[in-house]
């Protein structure tokens, strides 16, 4: 009964996991036999890694839903319950950087840039950067909520500050900040800057209830956009 138990959050995970996959399993086996004709060991490892990739998106979507977000939520709402305004922002900047530098995809760009700058950007710098703008502006959005600010304005000024960075940095650089934005809230960053967020909101007690949550990804994003084009900028 125990491992039975242990392979239901496994077992309902899977559907979600195979609609996610299946497709990409699908062209490029159909591309194989039709366009590509790829060496028959190249194919064969494309299979074993899908299953592979498939066994570890159960494991995370699993751990993230059973012990990350009931976490995050937990801490969530007992921050306010402190009474503190800099500890929100801190724990906020906190799960922020630490959540990002384990973030795959950040971790992915980080090392794509680093072969293709020959060495010149350091894999470990860009992701501390990024992290560090994460944790920022997640800093920034639970303090919003807190604080009960409009998103919009929050929103201007950073876009505003954005568009401005990107006049002045260099042509190289642009590209590569506003790909770090986009990779920031991937599959570990966003359940739990989402969970701490919903905690907090909750216990807030406003008219708008738990959609104050929402905007914190978008801030969030924003963040490492305009730290890597600000670092850059002041090189």
């Amino acid at each position: 009964m125990k491992h039975r138990d242990m392979l239901k959050p496994l077992l309902s995970k899977l559907p979600e996991v195979l609609k996610a996959i299946a497709p990409l399993i699908a062209t490029v086996s159909v591309m194989q036999f039709t366009v590509v004709h790829a060496p028959l060991p190249q194919f064969v490892q494309f299979l074993v890694g899908s299953l592979l990739a498939v066994a570890g998106m159960l494991l995370l979507f699993a751990g993230i839903e059973h012990g990350i977000l009931p976490m995050g939520r937990f801490i969530g709402a007992e921050l306010p319950r402190k009474g503190s305004l800099w500890l929100i922002a801190a724990v906020a900047a906190a799960m922020g950087f630490v959540t990002t530098v384990a973030e795959p995809d950040v971790l992915i760009l980080a090392s794509q840039v680093q072969t293709a700058s020959g060495g010149s950007i350091r894999e470990t710098h860009l992701v501390y950067l990024v992290a560090a703008g994460v944790g920022l502006f997640a800093a920034a959005a639970l303090l919003r909520i807190a604080f009960g600010v409009a998103l919009n304005k929050l929103l201007a000024v950073a876009f505003v500050l954005v568009i401005v960075l990107s006049l002045f940095a260099a042509p190289e650089l642009a590209p590569l900040a506003y790909d770090a934005g986009s990779v920031t809230t991937g599959v570990l960053t966003a359940p739990v800057l989402l969970a701490l967020a919903l905690g907090l909101s909750a216990v807030l007690s406003r008219p708008s209830g738990a959609l104050d949550a929402f905007g914190l990804l978008g801030l969030a994003s924003l963040g490492p956009i305009i730290v890597v084009l600000l670092v850059g900028w002041l090189r």
